[in-house]
């Protein structure tokens, strides 16, 4: 009769959890080169610009690392998805609080975030709702628009901000759509 291995115990503390740990703290330092940029002053915008991007590259790398080497835990699987919601989030509010894009676009997003994670619970009893490619590319894609928004572009290059913003307007739309009907697929499986 075979044994199965006994389970092994990850550990709270390790590279994953510490990146994730990390984006988090970056949160409130890219927030405050934002401000302290009022988004008119091109230096602080570039480290504003470089802040996000350093905090969301390590929402990239984290979850690679700890799925690559067994370091999934508990904090991780909590703490990963609200460092995102956190840095997408104050990153869209501050954008539209300086004018530099239509709130109802933030609202759209963080709407479309809060109704993704409101169905997570609902069917969490029933089985987990993975990560689509296509939230891959939404989160990609709102990734671009942001930098895009707070880098001090000329205007020729400028213009495409709204553009990047549009696509990942729409690919966050869709990806939510497509989480409501795996939902309900799910519940009534």
């Amino acid at each position: 009769m075979s044994q199965a291995a006994p389970s092994r115990r990850v550990p709270l503390v390790n590279a994953a959890n510490a990146l994730t740990a990390t984006r988090l703290a970056l949160i409130p330092v890219f927030m405050a080169a934002v401000v302290g940029s009022g988004m008119t002053h091109a230096g602080w915008r570039v480290v504003a610009a470089m802040i996000f991007l350093a905090a969301s590259l390590t929402d990239f790398v984290d979850g690679w690392i700890a799925r690559h080497y067994g370091l999934v835990t508990a904090f991780g699987k909590v703490a990963d998805p609200i460092a995102d919601k956190a840095l997408i989030g104050s990153a869209l509010v501050l954008l539209s609080g300086y004018g530099h894009l239509s709130w109802w676009v933030t609202v759209v997003i963080l709407a479309r975030e809060l109704g993704v994670t409101l169905l997570r619970f609902w069917v969490i009893r029933h089985g987990v709702i993975a990560a689509s490619r296509g939230g891959k590319v939404k989160t990609g894609l709102q990734i671009a628009a942001i930098a895009w928004y707070l880098l001090p572009f000329p205007e020729p290059l400028a213009a495409v901000g709204p553009w990047l913003m549009a696509a990942a307007v729409v690919v966050t739309i869709a990806t939510g759509l497509d989480y409501v009907v795996r939902a309900v697929r799910l519940r009534s499986a």
